[in-house]
């Protein structure tokens, strides 16, 4: 069966992406420790990281990167977070947030229903980021 990640992936779960590749998609969380939280996810269905050919987790790792710093500028934050749990979706994603604190790695204390309008702008901020970075051809519209 299908993870909500895949559903998302080929559009038939609505998702406010930020980047879009041939191997791996960023998109917001619907569930954010902070404002401007994305997940970097591979487009095919990995459960546990570990299982993962190192290409494509090297690429996974590079898109976390450019999105981390697009994050890190939209946001102004002072450090980027990043986190593989594994434990919430059974496909593969690497989670992406500004943090200021170890306290905000704790997923149980993320936001359970943000505002649509919250998600929208986090991720057209990040998207503007993205393409000031020179990542313009992998920018979701």
């Amino acid at each position: 069966m299908a993870s909500v990640f895949t559903h998302i992936i080929n559009g038939d779960l609505p998702g406010r992406f930020v980047w879009k590749d041939g191997l791996a998609v960023g998109f917001m969380t619907i569930n954010p420790v902070t404002p401007g939280h994305v997940l970097v996810v591979p487009r095919k269905e990995i459960d546990h990281w570990e299982q993962i050919d190192t290409p494509t987790f090297t690429h996974l790792s590079d898109v976390a990167q450019k999105v981390g710093r697009a994050v890190k500028d939209a946001f102004d934050a002072p450090r980027m977070g990043l986190l593989v749990a594994g434990l919430e979706v059974p496909h593969l994603h690497i989670h992406v947030f500004p943090a200021n604190s170890l306290e905000v790695f704790d997923l149980t204390k993320a936001e359970q229903d943000p505002s649509p309008e919250s998600l929208d702008d986090a991720a057209e901020r990040i998207r503007a980021s993205l393409r000031s970075l020179g990542y313009r051809e992998n920018v979701a519209d």
